[in-house]
């Protein structure tokens, strides 16, 4: 399926296309071929008689309408211009923010997103070869289609629309994302991105909960993602940024107590409501390493200090959908974050990798009480006892800070632990026995020496990781642009916050991209 390339060879003239006929583009066709999803161009008049195109989404064969049952229209796009169907794309992408989840307590709602500027989105048009484009729209096209088939249409449709159109889509992104994607969401600021990412990462969960009940649905069983989410990273203004966005559901179930289904009829009813609420999050990571470049006599000296490591587990739902089922204060949170940087793999410029943190050591405070007691009676030899008692105080800290190597390669270790039994929390198990668990997580998000913001979300800066690292480089390596590798291993763990529940469960995903390190000196005035 290739929508892009099907309505970018429209006919561009009235002469080209006489009959004025519509033209169609099937989507998809169910099994017996009565039933089909199809998108139709229609031919108008634009301004001063020009040439123009409306497309149409149409249902055909679908109880109850069984007749053409138009769901969608664009608007005109006239035919003349350079870029004759820039208001279609950029349609289908302000729809798709104003229809994203809503997050709580936001500071930038939907409502207050001012409409998407089109020289940024035709820069992304014209600077990409029509093949990269045409991934990109066709993911944009399905993502719009989501709400038309879910919603305004007969099931059957949603069904057919689950299986034909999106199962081939997450498969495509997951396992060679669409470099265009990367290229929009730099391009068009973080408050739309995060709105993209989230009505993505929503349409997955609701895939991947129909893929794990069945309901008619096996054959959304994809091979295994090499790339569950997505990520990029960037250089800007030295600063190295690595971000990335993962649904639950799509990272690698590393522990658990439940079984192999999520949502079988055979478990506890509570337990299915609780797993479908936290199908219905999302991790999304950021990591910002500042690095410095300075010039010697016999080398050039790369430092890099981590400035600030975000992790934020979204709530993929909407205020007027019960999306939670009571199950509201259930959220995965952060449990440990392992990211690395340095030169490319097999480089021979560099010369030693330096590191900022000693390996900790703390100190702990004890304090000995010494209690002598004495019993002396009217007797020539006296009867005393002595006791002692030693008392230990230690601090502890939720988070534990590493730094380490391997290779050329540096590493910023961050773990979650459990302060009543002591266990890494991504490796361990909530203790205990009766009715619900015991540990040191319960009402998480609430309290003095909570680990987490009230939002759930960790910010790790650069001050508890310590100082910077450096390497040397070869001074034969100045005027150059290398490709230096940044890379990160998160961990989200679920544990009982308020729920009387024993299920746990820990997932994992990995990223790793490239970004620039620019070796050019600054001129000087002499």
């Amino acid at each position: 399926m290739d929508i892009w390339s099907w309505i970018s060879q429209l006919p561009d003239s009235d002469e080209s296309d006489s009959d004025h006929s519509p033209r169609v583009f099937e989507l998809a066709t169910g099994s017996d071929s009565t039933r089909s999803i199809y998108l139709r161009a229609d031919r108008t008049s634009g301004s001063e008689s020009e040439a123009a195109v409306t497309f149409t989404v149409c249902l055909q064969g679908f109880h109850p309408y069984n007749a053409e049952k138009p769901l969608w229209v664009s608007e005109k796009c006239h035919l003349s211009g350079k870029n004759p169907f820039l208001p279609l794309f950029l349609q289908l992408l302000q729809e798709i923010i104003s229809l994203s989840p809503n997050a709580p307590n936001s500071t930038c709602p939907r409502a207050q997103l001012q409409k998407l500027k089109p020289d940024p989105i035709v820069w992304i048009m014209d600077s990409h070869t029509p093949e990269s484009f045409s991934t990109f729209f066709n993911l944009v096209f399905i993502l719009r289609l989501f709400w038309l088939c879910a919603c305004d249409a007969p099931s059957e449709a949603g069904s057919l629309y689950f299986q034909s159109l999106l199962a081939p889509a997450i498969e495509t992104m997951s396992s060679k994302p669409a470099p265009v994607l990367r290229t929009f969401l730099v391009t068009v600021g973080v408050d739309t991105e995060l709105c993209f990412m989230r009505t993505l990462g929503y349409i997955i969960a609701k895939w991947c909960i129909l893929r794990e009940i069945g309901v008619g649905l096996q054959a959304l069983i994809p091979p295994p993602c090499r790339n569950p989410g997505f990520s990029y990273a960037a250089e800007n203004h030295g600063v190295w940024v690595l971000k990335g966005y993962a649904p639950m559901m799509m990272m690698k179930l590393e522990r658990s107590n439940g079984q192999k289904g999520q949502f079988p009829p055979r478990i506890d009813p509570k337990e299915s409501i609780l797993k479908y609420a936290l199908a219905h999050q999302q991790l999304e990571a950021l990591v910002q390493l500042e690095y410095s470049v300075t010039y010697h006599e016999g080398f050039i000296h790369v430092r890099a200090r981590v400035d600030n490591v975000r992790l934020h587990v979204a709530k993929l739902g909407f205020n007027n959908q019960n999306d939670d089922a009571g199950y509201g204060g259930e959220k995965h949170f952060p449990s440990r974050v392992r990211i690395w940087v340095g030169p490319e793999v097999g480089a021979t410029y560099v010369g030693g990798l330096s590191l900022g943190r000693s390996t900790e050591n703390k100190e702990k405070e004890v304090e000995i009480q010494k209690i002598v007691k004495g019993n002396f009676e009217k007797m020539r030899l006296s009867n005393a006892k002595a006791v002692a008692k030693t008392s230990t105080r230690t601090r502890t800290k939720n988070w534990r800070m590493d730094q380490d190597a391997e290779g050329n390669a540096a590493i910023f270790d961050a773990v979650l632990y459990d302060n009543v039994t002591g266990q890494e929390v991504a490796m361990g198990r909530p203790g205990g026995s009766g009715d619900e668990p015991v540990h040191g997580l319960r009402r998480r998000y609430a309290g003095s020496n909570r680990a987490f913001t009230k939002s759930g979300s960790v910010v790790l800066a650069g001050d508890e990781y310590g100082e910077e690292v450096g390497w040397r480089v070869g001074k034969e390596m100045e005027g150059n642009v290398l490709k230096w590798r940044i890379g990160g291993e998160f961990w989200v763990s679920y544990w009982p916050n308020e729920a009387k529940s024993w299920y746990y469960e820990t997932r994992y995903v990995e990223w790793c991209d490239e970004v620039d390190l620019p070796l050019i000196p600054a001129k000087t005035n002499e």
